[in-house]
């Protein structure tokens, strides 16, 4: 298992480099309660991308998959969690790559964005939308981690925490480490800085993700951005959908129409 060390944790990652050479470099950051291979291996982008002959990097995240998993809620700010995505680019001497994010990955793809744009040459926001402006921390001991920490998860009533945690179960995730990253307290977004942002971003979500809100309603924020809607699907079932799959290699080709 290749590993690399960020703020004394020992993290993993995979790197999978096509035959003959990468023609460019993606880096992926998986979900909350999933990791590398769920997220990114299983769903099919690991061959998709090697199909592209692109170099594909997958790391998992703190509290994730095989990386360190600490029940501190200060050990999971967003900064941090940006800081590791760098600290993997110096680890592999990457100056610049393409990021991908899913869901809360999203969040740490967009807070690297950030802190470092000079690292960042094109930047997708997958399973987001207008809900993430202006989103705030939910406190310690929020819903998401009762569902983590319940003895019975057949007591959880409401759908969406009920589906994370049986994901979890199903990935055999720290529980315990997913209740503290949850309590993490993060401030919101910076919409000022977000609209600096050099790189061309894409923000792709499916219909019925009503978690994520409007695609378009985020991208409209960013100066050089496209928003695109998956038909019928949710939040679990849009990252391996073909339509995803579809809008991040036209995205990646420039074959979309950035307004601004």
């Amino acid at each position: 298992m290749p590993s690399f060390t960020s703020d004394g944790l020992t993290l993993a990652y995979d790197d999978i480099v096509p035959a003959g050479g990468g023609e460019r470099t993606i880096v992926l950051v998986h979900g909350f309660a999933s990791n590398r291979s769920e997220g990114w291996k299983r769903t099919g982008w690991y061959a998709a991308f090697e199909r592209r002959r692109i170099r594909c990097i997958a790391l998992d995240q703190r509290g994730h998959g095989e990386s360190a998993k600490p029940h501190d809620p200060a050990a999971y700010t967003r900064d941090k969690l940006a800081s590791d995505v760098i600290a993997l680019l110096d680890h592999l001497d990457l100056n610049r790559v393409d990021l991908f994010g899913y869901s809360m990955g999203s969040r740490t793809a967009l807070a690297t964005a950030l802190k470092a744009p000079d690292r960042v040459s094109n930047l997708m926001l997958g399973g987001v939308g207008g809900a993430l402006i202006g989103e705030r921390a939910m406190p310690a001991g929020n819903p998401m981690a009762q569902a983590m920490l319940a003895d019975d998860p057949e007591t959880i009533t409401e759908p969406m925490l009920k589906s994370f945690r049986q994901f979890a179960d199903e990935q055999g995730e720290d529980r315990q480490a997913l209740a503290a990253f949850t309590g993490a307290q993060n401030p919101p977004f910076d919409r000022d800085a977000m609209a600096m942002l050099p790189m061309p971003v894409l923000v792709v979500a499916g219909q019925r993700d009503t978690g994520a809100g409007d695609p378009e309603e985020l991208a409209r924020i960013f100066p050089h951005a496209h928003g695109i809607t998956v038909p019928g699907c949710d939040h679990f079932s849009a990252i391996p959908h073909a339509l995803t799959k579809a809008a991040v290699f036209d995205f990646l080709d420039g074959e979309l129409d950035y307004p601004g």
